[in-house]
């Protein structure tokens, strides 16, 4: 028998263990939902290089988001299991010298330096040297990433010129926490440009919205020729926007230049998010500035980060507090028509766009027939990642409420 062959038979064996294993496994329904949601990917994903669906290791922003989140369970709840698995994983990826498989810096993606703020918090409970090695090489990305005239770091290598919201979530919040951690005040300029040159480039003035992306070259065949802006406003990226605003906002200092500016194109976000909610559902749709036109659905991953972001940016100050109301309606609408429960506790979100981008190999126009196409699938990562979030959220409200009603 080949080499492959023996590799192959026996992760082969592995995983039918574990899907026997996991089969035996409930999730019990007294629970915060938070919980209940991690507990059910740590079912179905034995392994947590397993996340998103993979049959082998790889380094990208989906096992960070959710990993992420999964250590924001361990904060709150202190059960050491969701510790651990997020252990599991950089303890898989991160080599000794701080290398890390899959991940090759001069790609310059900034998609794969998500992943590295579950770093800080590993590194700072181990005090392991790899994990500040691998945080130090992710760092150094940003001094080669290619940019823009103005400041604006290029998505990716491979796609010169172009500004996705996408991208300033893989990139900002880790550059905002990395400069925090290590007295890098010089580099918060850069964050707060970052967010300010996204909000330039995309806005769209006729819908006040702001859309996927910008080539700022106006060379790309989905870019606006006299804008640069693609065609549409698509749900997620503004949902990758929003919790980029209020994650990274954690680590910026107060008085910082330009911290002001951010919070106005984060309640301007805020608006657009309050004015395009569904009315009967509370949710949002895949295709923002298409919401309710034939083909257009409710999107899980964009509503979840929605309304992740409206949760915290009421709770730290940054918008005014009648956004809880959209909050908390939006939650509820997740909850009524996304979450699912199976016989044995499992918990389960559906309707979520697999992914969506533009340009690149397989062409991707961009336009509406395109969004609206894409794959749609149950606990999709970027799905996940943000309802344990804005659960997280949740939950601490109910304990302020407890709190005032004592009072």
């Amino acid at each position: 028998m080949k080499k492959e062959s023996i590799i192959r038979f026996i992760v082969s064996g592995m995983l039918c263990f574990a899907s026997v294993f996991a089969e035996a496994q409930n999730v019990k329904i007294d629970q915060p939902w938070s919980v209940r949601m991690a507990e059910s990917e740590m079912i179905r994903w034995p392994e947590s290089w397993q996340l998103d669906f993979q049959p082998k290791l790889k380094w990208d922003y989906c096992h960070g988001l959710e990993l992420q989140a999964m250590l924001d369970v361990y904060d709150r709840y202190g059960n050491k299991k969701f510790y651990d698995y997020a252990l599991a994983y950089v303890d898989t990826m991160v080599n000794d010298d701080g290398t890390i498989k899959k991940y090759k810096l001069e790609e310059y993606s900034l998609d794969r330096v998500n992943s590295g703020k579950i770093l800080f918090r590993i590194y700072e409970q181990t005090k392991d040297v790899k994990y500040k090695k691998a945080l130090d090489l992710l760092r150094s990305q940003f001094d080669g990433q290619p940019r823009n005239a103005d400041g604006g770091f290029w998505h990716k290598k491979v796609y010169p010129n172009q500004v996705w919201l996408d991208g300033v979530y893989m990139g900002a919040p880790f550059y905002a926490e990395y400069a925090y951690r290590n007295n890098e005040v010089d580099a918060y300029q850069d964050v707060v440009n970052q967010f300010l040159m996204a909000a330039r480039h995309t806005y769209d003035p006729q819908t006040d919205l702001f859309k996927h992306a910008c080539d700022v070259s106006r060379k790309e065949r989905w870019a606006d020729p006299v804008t640069g802006r693609s065609l549409h406003s698509w749900g997620r990226a503004m949902g990758w926007y929003a919790m980029a605003f209020v994650d990274a906002l954690d680590f910026i200092p107060v008085h910082e230049a330009g911290r002001d500016s951010m919070l106005v194109v984060l309640n301007q976000l805020a608006s657009q998010i309050k004015r395009l909610q569904d009315e009967e559902t509370g949710l949002w749709y895949q295709v923002l500035d298409k919401s309710g036109e034939p083909g257009n659905y409710l999107e899980s991953s964009c509503s979840a980060m929605f309304v992740y972001s409206l949760f915290k940016a009421v709770r730290k100050g940054y918008v005014d507090k009648s956004y809880l109301k959209v909050a908390l309606k939006g939650y509820q609408g997740i909850l009524d028509h996304f979450i699912e429960v199976d016989e044995r506790g499992l918990v389960s979100i559906t309707k979520a766009c697999a992914v969506a981008g533009l340009g690149g190999k397989n062409y991707r126009s961009g336009d509406y027939d395109y969004y609206i196409h894409e794959q749609v699938r149950d606990n999709d990562p970027k799905a996940v990642g943000p309802f344990i979030l804005a659960s997280l959220e949740w939950e601490h409200l109910q304990d302020v409420k407890e709190i005032v009603n004592q009072e």
